[in-house]
This record gives C-alpha cells, sequence and structure tokens, in this order.
C-alpha cells in the first residue's frame, strides 16, 4: 500500500500515521504533504502542497502514485473557517476536487479516503435522534457548508468512477490540539492557573450544549480500517465516526477541573457564545461498526486526563 497524506502537518496526521501502521503493518509506504513542508518528528520530511494548486497535486498523485489518498487537508477551526469564508470554498471545495480530479487523471485505481465533517448535519440534529449516513444535510455555517459542499461533489464525481469513501467524524480531541477547540481550550486555562500563568478565573461559553466526542485515535483507526477495508466496500460509501455517546459540555469541563487541586472560579465570556449553536450533536456510527469493525476504544476520560497533561506540559515551557 502507498499511501499519499494531505494535511500532514496538522492535529490529526500523526496519529493516521500510527493507526496505519497499526493496522495495516509497517511495511506501508506514506507520503506525507502539507501546505508547510519540512522537518516533523512523525514523518521526517513533509512534502510541500498545496491544495488549492491543481498542478501541483497532479504532479504529486503521478509521481507518488498512491493506492491510497486520505484527504485530511482543511482550515481545522470554525472561527477560521467564519473569518474568510472565500478562502475555505477554496481550500475545502476546490481542494478536494483537487485532489479528485488528480486521482482520477493520474491514478483512477486508487481509493479517496475524503475526511469530511459530522457538523454537515447541521439543523438536522433538532430533531433529537442520532444522526445517521441517510440524514438530511442542512449545514449551518461556512465550515460546514463547505464540508456538504466537498462531501457531495465528491459524492457525484464517484459516477465518472472515482473511488471515493467519505467519512464524516464528529468532535475528537487528544494531546496536540489548538486552544481554538474546548477541550484543549478548557485544559490549558487551568494548566495556565496550575503554573500561575494566569489568575484563578476559566473563562466559558455555552455549557448547556451535548456534542458527540472522541479520542483522535479512535477516528485516525476509523481512517486506516477504511484504507484496509477500501477494495470491499461498495463504491461512494459514507461511514460517520462518532462515538454515539452526547456529552454535555460543562459535565467535560467539571472533570478537567476535578483533575486540579487548584481553586478555579468559572465566568461566562459573551464572546465564546454562539448564537447558532445547536443543543445537541450526537452520530449513529452503526455501518463503521459493521462494515470496518471500527469501534471507539479509548474512554473519553481517559482522553481528558491525557490533554490536561499535554497541556500542563505546555505550560511549564511558556
Amino acid at each position: 500500500m502507498r499511501v499519499l497524506l494531505t494535511g500532514a502537518n496538522g492535529f490529526v496526521g500523526p496519529y493516521v500515521l500510527d493507526a496505519l501502521r497499526r493496522v495495516c503493518g509497517h511495511d506501508i509506504a506514506v507520503a506525507a504533504t502539507s501546505k508547510d513542508g519540512g522537518p516533523h518528528p512523525a514523518f521526517g520530511q513533509v512534502e510541500v502542497l498545496d491544495v488549492t494548486d491543481p498542478a501541483a497535486v497532479q504532479d504529486a498523485v503521478a509521481r507518488h502514485r498512491p493506492t491510497h489518498v486520505i484527504h485530511l487537508a482543511a482550515l481545522a477551526a470554525l472561527e477560521t473557517a467564519q473569518a474568510d469564508p472565500r478562502n475555505t470554498w477554496r481550500i475545502h471545495v476546490g481542494g478536494a476536487l483537487n485532489v479528485a480530479n488528480a486521482v482520477l487523471d493520474k491514478a483512477p485505481d486508487c481509493s479517496l479516503i475524503h475526511v469530511g465533517s459530522g457538523l454537515v448535519y447541521g439543523e438536522s440534529a433538532k430533531a433529537g435522534q442520532p444522526l445517521d449516513e441517510s440524514t438530511l444535510l442542512a449545514p449551518i455555517d461556512d465550515y460546514a457548508v463547505t464540508k456538504a459542499a466537498a462531501d457531495l461533489a465528491l459524492g457525484a464525481l464517484s459516477r465518472q468512477g472515482l473511488r471515493c469513501i467519505r467519512m464524516r467524524p464528529f468532535n475528537h480531541t487528544g494531546p496536540g490540539q489548538t486552544e481554538a477547540f474546548a477541550v484543549p481550550a478548557f485544559a490549558m486555562q487551568i494548566a495556565r492557573i496550575e503554573a500561575d500563568l494566569a489568575p484563578p478565573v476559566i473563562r466559558v461559553g455555552n455549557l448547556d450544549a451535548r456534542r458527540d466526542f472522541l479520542d483522535v485515535r479512535d477516528v485516525a483507526n476509523a481512517y486506516a480500517r477504511a484504507v484496509l477495508n477500501s477494495r470491499n466496500l461498495a463504491p461512494n460509501i459514507i461511514f460517520n465516526v462518532a462515538s454515539g455517546v452526547p456529552w454535555r459540555v460543562g459535565d467535560i469541563l467539571d472533570l478537567l477541573l476535578a483533575q486540579s487541586s487548584a481553586k478555579i472560579v468559572m465566568e461566562q465570556d459573551p464572546l465564546r457564545l454562539r448564537p447558532s449553536d445547536l443543543p445537541c450533536i450526537v452520530g449513529d456510527a452503526s455501518r463503521a461498526r459493521s462494515l470496518l469493525g471500527w469501534a471507539p476504544e479509548h474512554p473519553f476520560e481517559d482522553t481528558l486526563a491525557a490533554v490536561l497533561e499535554d497541556c500542563r506540559a505546555r505550560a511549564a515551557q511558556a
């Protein structure tokens, strides 16, 4: 197997490398690419590849002749996507189409594992039921709508022969994630307070929202299992990657605070309140369990502890 990985410099990339070696064997060849290349502790070297440059993508696919492409390259944070919608469309939709067309042109037998988002279901979550792959896509912001557009565009290209597996991961976290996300944002504030780098006040947004959370290692494992099973799957198949468990954000914060001996006061931050927040988003990953033999393996409580320890180490280096 030869895997071309886009967006390798991001949070999830090194976890995917570990999962591929564990699931597919250490003889798998992984070509890591990212817009910002250079030396990398996990990959050794990451090749420069801007997925919005169609000629560069065509060249990369032609040179590496991958059996599989895992397309991770994207804007990770919602706020970044909202800040420049035009750029978000260019990366999420244009980039995905560039990769797909390069696969069709230069490696037509290659399987494309496209990493989308569970947020594509959007307002459909208001029905209060776990969301499966047949749920209507109803995205509510620029991040989700561009992820949905790319997802649908690749579905259409499958009719032209594209071998595509569309992954829709729900929230995931772990050591190394940036503070643009709720769990490391909480944990980093706690770590700074413990290190006397910040006053003992933690600023919070909507704590009543309920979200489906996973350990990043479990999400990476789903991608690796999609690679392993790609030849046995129906064309253009879609997989949710979800725990099926709705976690209240306030309960996550309580678990993190319980691991700290510091006396910390909570204050609501109006800037962290999202007016369009959906009360509960939870996914149904029955298809991945059945066809990929996938299930979450890491208790989320352990994931939270690992994130807090990572943030403590980062605060100690500040």
